[in-house]
């Protein structure tokens, strides 16, 4: 099986609620794309966006790490699995996203806005960033990119919404392979 067809059975075949939402995994990836859609955002970061959390369907059980306090740090789990497939401008983002939620989070409106789970997260995703570590992202190639799919991941937890089917994204996601 290649990598696309590999991809298109997890999203099809997960039925696991994205950790303290009330989406799927899939769901919730497959939404966070069509609001990069929406907004005319280029194919990589749409393709960035339907891959972010792709790590998830790699840990063994990421509600497991939630119950234990852990961060499973899936941005890097799916960056290192994807990087043998996908370019350069579609990892950086998904590679960043969380340190992104760490950027955003020093906003007071935006650290109100975040789901609960979300909340956990960012706590043991080690919390928001120091002005320091913010200076230094803001410098990151991604920065750009990983703000903008954040805010997308956000808002990409909505129940019953008629979303895409993972099938029509198969030709962005080959228009992206190494």
């Amino acid at each position: 099986m290649n990598i696309i067809d590999k991809i298109i059975s997890n999203y099809s075949n997960n039925k696991s609620l994205y950790i303290g939402e009330k989406v799927t995994m899939s769901e919730h990836m497959i939404q966070t794309a069509m609001l990069a859609e929406k907004t005319n955002c280029s194919s990589n970061l749409v393709c960035s966006s339907l891959l972010h959390d792709y790590g998830h369907f790699i840990l063994e059980n990421p509600d497991d790490l939630v119950a234990k306090n852990q961060d499973g740090k899936h941005e890097d789990v799916g960056c290192s699995f994807l990087e043998k497939y996908f370019i350069e401008d579609v990892l950086g983002p998904i590679k960043y996203h969380v340190e992104a939620k760490k950027y955003l989070a020093r906003e007071k409106n935006y650290y109100d806005l975040l789901s609960e789970a979300s909340k956990i997260s960012l706590k043991l995703q080690g919390g928001i960033m120091s002005k320091e570590e913010a200076k230094k992202f803001e410098r990151n190639k991604f920065f750009e990119n990983s703000i903008k799919l954040r805010k997308f991941d956000e808002i990409a937890k909505k129940s019953g919404l008629k979303i895409k089917s993972i099938k029509e994204y198969k030709n962005i996601l080959t228009s992206k392979l190494i």
